[in-house]
């Protein structure tokens, strides 16, 4: 099937060598804000990175003229993790780092704290047309033992069911450093997922539920075949919250999910591996439709590489799952899923002929309502 779709960004225009990870929230206007790392001088995941926006008021036919939201001098301002409040107000959480703290050496703990990993939160009251100077929240949302750090990447939720409605959750992640006999010069892999959570509509944040393998402040540790990362998170109809993770520790599940029923305080149980939920290690978006329609997950559906774009439902709350659409066989990697009406979704995606990060294409797709 051919769905209606548009490029945002291209790799090579605009003053940027690579467009990365995209995030999409639909404003209270009804315009679309679309987020991506503009990569300033090459395609590496460090150096002078910015977070990108462009906007759209039709749905994402045509889009706006890009906009700079954040910088952090020459070094990396990344990770949006947009969130758009009931009062209209738009949220986006970020991380930055200097430019030559690459995740290797942040992993290693090679890299001074003031140089690392730091969270940073902007807003919006005009659906992104201006936003507020950056305002640190690193003291509030990553412990100090806590190494790579990252929010999101995707949009995040504020809870509208149940007894934690207006609570923000931004699902985030971590590592901590080894603590066995690793080689020292080793990178370690201690992945850990968490939540950043608030409830006076971002004036001050505090962590939710960890798991991870080797943290004190775990509520809940997870199995050795699980090691969360670049989480995405749903609310279902219920109130309760539904967590995808990419997996990093074992090849043969690459994805991982939980559920939170106090809105992200604990975990009901561990993340645990998703096999119906087949794909290489990648970032992948969670969006529930509402009242009696399906829970919607979108990455990459090739066993091993990223490509095969697929968005995949599940009627279960995420226990099985089926293909909904197959989007496209080309090349793909990171994305984003918003409601844009009843009839259908937008998808925000990593894509191309040859790469998958020569654009990030916009694709609105039609979604099946309960009859």
């Amino acid at each position: 099937m051919a769905y209606e779709s548009s490029v945002p960004y291209r790799a090579g225009t605009e003053g940027y060598t690579s467009f990365r990870i995209p995030a999409v929230v639909r404003a209270r206007s009804g315009h679309l804000l679309a987020f991506a790392e503009g990569r300033v001088s090459s395609a590496a995941d460090s150096g002078t990175i910015h977070i990108v926006l462009k906007r759209s008021a039709d749905a994402g036919r045509t889009w706006g003229p890009l906009q700079v939201v954040a910088r952090n001098g020459t070094g990396t301002a990344g990770n949006p993790a947009p969130v758009v409040l009931d009062s209209g107000r738009v949220l986006l959480l970020q991380v930055h780092n200097a430019a030559d703290a690459t995740e290797g050496r942040i992993r290693r703990g090679r890299v001074p704290p003031a140089d690392g990993r730091r969270v940073w939160l902007q807003h919006s009251d005009d659906d992104g047309a201006s936003w507020s100077p950056p305002r640190e929240i690193t003291d509030q949302a990553k412990l100090p033992q806590w190494r790579w750090y990252a929010t999101g990447p995707g949009h995040a939720l504020q809870l509208r069911h149940g007894p934690y409605a207006g609570r923000l959750l931004v699902p985030a992640n971590h590592s901590t450093p080894p603590t066995d006999t690793q080689d020292s010069g080793a990178e370690p892999r201690y992945n850990g997922g968490h939540a950043l959570l608030s409830d006076d509509h971002g004036a001050t944040w505090r962590i939710g539920y960890t798991d991870s393998h080797s943290h004190s402040h775990s509520h809940s540790d997870t199995d050795r075949s699980v090691a969360p990362n670049e989480t995405a998170a749903a609310e279902l109809p219920d109130g309760s919250v539904y967590l995808n993770a990419r997996n990093e520790a074992a090849a043969a599940w690459r994805r991982a999910d939980a559920v939170s029923t106090d809105g992200g305080e604990h975990l009901v149980r561990p993340f645990r591996p998703r096999a119906g939920l087949a794909g290489p290690a990648v970032q992948g978006s969670a969006l529930h439709l509402g009242d009696r329609g399906p829970l919607l997950f979108s990455g990459p559906a090739h066993p091993a590489a990223r490509a095969l774009m697929a968005l995949r439902s599940s009627r279960d709350g995420g226990l099985t799952w089926r293909t909904a659409h197959t989007v496209g066989g080309l090349p793909a990697a990171y994305s984003d899923l918003v409601r844009l009406d009843r009839d259908s979704v937008g998808l925000l995606y990593e894509t191309g002929d040859f790469s998958a990060y020569s654009t990030i294409t916009f694709r609105r797709i039609p979604v099946e309502e309960p009859t």
